[in-house]
């Protein structure tokens, strides 16, 4: 997907969400697990009840991996179902890759070739040539981390140098020559509301995905508030709070409820700036 239609598809739906698929087989609704594939029943009800408020779809590879092949097969299949059901969606494989070039290049091509997503997570910390070969795809996305939402990110990300500057900061400066913002975006957790301003400095023009809203405790104010720009510039996650919001059989039914919550709070957060 390019640029210009992720940014007409938030136009049109008034909402920058993308919904988490982290999809736990020992969490979803016990009604499922009758079913021949419960992980892929429990998506397809989650995504038929969210993608009028959604612009993106992000499962985590790991919830899928974790069930060996079947689980990689579940994967397979919920990709499919949005891409034949719902041609707009954003989807973003949250894998998390990065290896030497000749790796990282079979990473790219299970990726953007055989499983067909528009963007993945990547690593940064092995370097350029490690994020190249995911970019060398027309129309794909790599979503480089930089600033995380979990505690450990000021193990390594919130270190400062000689010169004072975090190594989020190196990052985003030094990533900048790789990729572009038609190709490359950034991870950037709602609970590092406090930066948010640093780094709209230092990618003015690059669309952030933002994990960390709901569950995790980040404010959607305050992400929106430094994050928002004229093009919207964000796509900003919630998972938990959506998918999980009830274990029962009306489960899809009430993650719709929470998506249009969201998305009527990002509705207004949009109209605010024009948008």
């Amino acid at each position: 997907m390019k640029r210009l239609e992720l940014v007409d598809n938030i136009r049109a739906k008034h909402s920058f969400l993308c919904v988490g698929l982290d999809t736990d087989i020992n969490k979803i609704p016990k009604h499922l697990l009758e079913t021949q594939d419960p992980i892929f029943e429990f998506n397809k009800a989650i995504i038929d009840a969210t993608a009028p408020y959604c612009i993106a779809y992000k499962p985590n590879t790991a919830f899928y991996e974790a069930n060996g092949a079947e689980g990689w097969q579940s994967l397979a299949k919920t990709i499919k179902y949005i891409r034949e059901n719902y041609p707009d969606q954003f989807i973003i494989a949250d894998a998390k890759r990065g290896d030497i070039g000749n790796t990282s290049r079979l990473y790219a091509r299970a990726f953007f070739e055989n499983l067909d997503v528009d963007a993945l997570t990547v690593a940064p910390y092995m370097g350029e040539d490690s994020v190249k070969p995911f970019l060398e795809y027309e129309g794909k996305w790599v979503i480089l981390l930089a600033l995380t939402s979990n505690k450990g990110a000021q193990d390594f990300e919130l270190i400062k140098d000689r010169n004072d500057h975090n190594v989020f900061e190196r990052v985003l400066k030094r990533s900048s020559h790789w990729g572009t913002p038609v190709n490359m975006m950034y991870v950037v957790g709602a609970t590092q509301a406090d930066y948010f301003k640093q780094v709209r400095a230092l990618a003015p023009r690059s669309f952030l995905l933002v994990p960390g809203v709901g569950a995790q405790g980040g404010s959607l104010e305050e992400v929106a508030a430094a994050g928002l720009n004229d093009e919207c510039g964000l796509i900003v996650n919630s998972s938990r709070a959506i998918i999980y919001a009830s274990d029962g059989k009306d489960f899809a039914s009430v993650a719709g409820i929470k998506a249009k919550e969201v998305a009527d709070q990002m509705d207004k957060l949009l109209a605010s700036i024009g948008f």
